[in-house]
């Protein structure tokens, strides 16, 4: 049998139609978990072990051998995916992708429509979607750098930033994670690395290239999740502002954020560390929550992070960084003195103008 497709669409194409029609991802549960269009829904015609199964088929005895093994394994059982694509669609209409744009989505294409389903499949499949992903995160554009050491409130500093119309992508807000040992706490699991850049494209798309974005500045990982290469490479090259901070002015608000987590999840994250916290700083960070001296605990933690922040600072282009002092942790007023700060940046060099 021969499997017409009755449209083929490019990815750029096929993604703004997906803002009104639903997508159709008909890969297996275990690559759509790995990584997925943000908001597909996941219909797939082979399950793991079939996709497994028919995978080896079609090495040892070829295309038409492997297709025969795809309808046995999953003929009973298409009448269940169609009543599924039918559930999702909107106003009659479907987009459909495997991982290449080959056998699968045809297949899954050729019975949606005879359910009279108008159905688009994307061109190139989801690989297509990857490649366009990182070709488009590795672009460069005007962005800016909020930085400065743990505990600098720079997560809130930036929601009071977009609050006030400007764009700001939370790039811990994605990964779920705040970046440094006890980021997990409070946290939902964490997206692969792979689906993370699905969703920072998914908002990355969304803004006006234009006008500067505004990211916190970040390690090249966020927990488990790994930035892409060529978009972390562009942030460190970026106007960056750090907010600096004194330890004490940080301590209120981390000790009451902390301290509400079971002592044991706070001694863990800290035995993470304690090898590059030193055997003595270990030892006593994990006492002093032992004894619920949070401050303490935290404060020492703290110095290890202020010291490999700094010396990291310093590795990047000085030209392109301005730094902001301040004595107080009050969200409003810090949020000011970086957009103040953001308006002496020069777009031709990148550079902060000197008034």
């Amino acid at each position: 049998m021969v499997l017409t497709v009755l449209k083929k669409t490019l990815i750029a194409e096929f993604l703004r139609m997906a803002e009104t029609i639903p997508i159709a991802d008909v890969r297996s549960p275990s690559e759509f978990a790995a990584g997925h269009i943000p908001g597909a829904f996941n219909i797939p015609l082979f399950n793991d072990k079939e996709r497994e199964a028919v995978g080896i088929k079609y090495k040892k005895e070829g295309r038409n051998k492997a297709i025969i093994a795809g309808l046995e394994l999953t003929g009973p059982l298409m009448h269940e995916k169609l009543r599924e694509a039918l559930k999702i669609a909107t106003e009659g209409k479907i987009l459909v992708h495997c991982w290449r744009g080959g056998i699968r989505s045809e297949a899954m294409a050729w019975l949606f429509s005879l359910g009279g389903l108008d159905t688009e499949t994307l061109d190139g499949g989801y690989k297509s979607y990857r490649h366009y992903v990182l070709e488009s995160l590795s672009q460069k554009r005007k962005t800016i750098i909020l930085g400065g050491m743990t505990g600098s409130s720079k997560t809130h500093i930036l929601r009071s930033i977009k609050s006030l119309a400007h764009q700001v992508i939370d790039l811990e807000d994605i990964a779920n994670h705040k970046g440094s040992a006890f980021g997990a706490l409070g946290q939902l699991p964490q997206p692969s690395t792979e689906h993370f850049a699905n969703l920072l494209f998914d908002q990355w798309r969304k803004t006006n290239d234009n006008l500067p974005l505004w990211l916190e500045d970040e390690s090249r990982n966020i927990g488990t999740v790994f930035m892409p290469d060529e978009f972390f490479i562009n942030m460190q090259t970026s106007p960056a502002i750090v907010l600096l901070m004194d330890i004490n002015t940080r301590l209120p608000r981390l000790t009451e954020e902390y301290s509400a987590f079971p002592p044991e999840l706070l001694k863990e994250s800290i035995s993470r560390i304690s090898k590059r916290l030193g055997g003595d700083n270990a030892r006593d960070a994990i006492g002093a929550v032992e004894t619920g001296d949070f401050a303490k605990a935290i404060e020492i933690t703290l110095k290890y992070y202020d010291k490999t922040y700094m010396y990291s600072i310093g590795r990047k282009p000085q030209e392109k960084i301005i730094y902001i002092k301040t004595d107080t942790d009050d969200i409003e007023s810090n949020s000011l003195k970086v957009i103040e700060a953001a308006g002496k940046i020069d777009w031709g060099t990148g550079l902060f103008t000197v008034s």
